[in-house]
């Protein structure tokens, strides 16, 4: 039953991240392969970065292919809706801005906390550094490798608590799940975590402070 519910959050995430993705690609004008692309990536770039640094060869994202499938059909679903409602999609900007926080909040959260889940599960429970960082890795290296590609310096790097809200949902999830917690009740507060910080983080426009303001 729990891999069941694991495997339904994955697919809510991949979704969400593709979507996200999808959204930065429109906004930044590139092709319909441009958007199937940086939709894939940043939905399975985070988890390929996590395979890699546990050994597990190849990565998920290779040997899955419904993930795969799942963000490259989100992906022809926002293309299509921005190309047929070209005008109303540039007209609401804004607000399409503000469902992409949404999205990327939700996948933020699930793979935070599914990829601390995936280290717990690779043996590595006693390492709890090691399984935030792999929480935060796969929350945070889609949109990373993303951005790279879009000659942007990573959101991550520069605004609004990002990775620091991925770190905290995996950090709790871990702890929780030592501390003899059900597993699906520490994936859900894990995710909650993750999830407010980003969102309240974006309304009250939280900053980690600079050296210097710009």
């Amino acid at each position: 039953m729990n891999h069941i519910f694991f495997q339904i959050c994955e697919w809510i995430g991949t979704a969400a991240f593709a979507v996200s993705g999808a959204m930065v690609a429109i906004d930044k004008g590139t092709d319909l392969f441009g958007v199937l692309f940086l939709a894939v990536v940043t939905a399975l770039g985070g988890g390929t970065l996590r395979d890699m640094i546990i050994g597990h060869f190849p990565p998920r994202m290779f040997t899955n292919f419904q993930y795969l499938l799942l963000a490259a059909v989100c992906a022809l679903i926002v293309f299509g809706v921005a190309r047929l409602l070209k005008d109303r999609y540039i007209r609401n900007e804004k607000r399409i801005e503000q469902i992409d926080n949404v999205f990327d909040a939700i996948g933020l959260g699930i793979f935070a906390v599914s990829g601390a889940r995936i280290g717990l599960e690779a043996g590595f429970a006693d390492n709890g550094f090691l399984v935030t960082f792999l929480g935060m890795t796969t929350a945070v290296g889609g949109g990373m490798i993303r951005d790279v590609l879009l000659q942007k310096i990573p959101f991550v790097l520069k605004k609004r608590v990002y990775a620091v809200a991925a770190i905290a949902g995996a950090l709790t999830y871990w702890v929780l799940e030592t501390c003899g917690a059900a597993s699906t009740l520490a994936y859900g507060i894990g995710w909650a975590v993750t999830v407010a910080l980003r969102l309240m983080a974006t309304v009250f426009k939280w900053n980690l402070p600079r050296a210097i303001d710009l």
